[in-house]
């Protein structure tokens, strides 16, 4: 059912269970996923691949070199998360008294840490939360998910 496929999205893996540390989550997680990827190396290899899969920053570059230890193009794996614009929506929520199912902060980079960028200037009730709050705002979602 990959054959012609454009695009596969990969909702794969177990969520972290309580005493699990990344690299076990990773070690089972990218285990699931070598599988799929490798089928769509097979039946659709010119697919864009995007990944659900956590830990998102380290299975989708470990994906992209299995990929280009094929031959194919490693820029045809991404990463997929919204859970960190979920978080930054919340937080300006909590702060600024609104519902977070109407703020929208635009969030970049990574899915860990000082990787995680939320740009909370675009979006119009976060521009009106103090400019000196944003720097603890900024860490409290980096940090949302250790």
């Amino acid at each position: 059912c990959l054959t012609g496929c454009h695009l596969v999205l990969v909702p794969a893996g177990v969520p972290r269970k309580p005493g699990m540390s990344r690299d076990d989550l990773f070690k089972t997680n990218a285990g699931i996923a070598k599988g799929i990827v490798e089928a769509c190396a097979k039946y659709c290899p010119t697919a864009v691949l995007g990944m659900i899969v956590n830990p998102v920053n380290s299975v989708v570059p470990a994906m992209a070199e299995l990929y280009k230890k094929k031959g194919l193009d490693p820029m045809k794996i991404v990463g997929i998360t919204t859970l960190d614009v979920v978080r930054a929506n919340k937080f300006v929520g909590e702060i600024t008294g609104k519902n977070p199912n109407f703020i929208n902060i635009p969030v970049f980079g990574g899915h860990a840490g000082s990787t995680i960028v939320p740009i909370f200037s675009q979006d119009k009730v976060a521009a009106t939360i103090e400019a000196d709050k944003i720097p603890d705002l900024d860490t409290h979602v980096q940090n949302a998910g250790t």
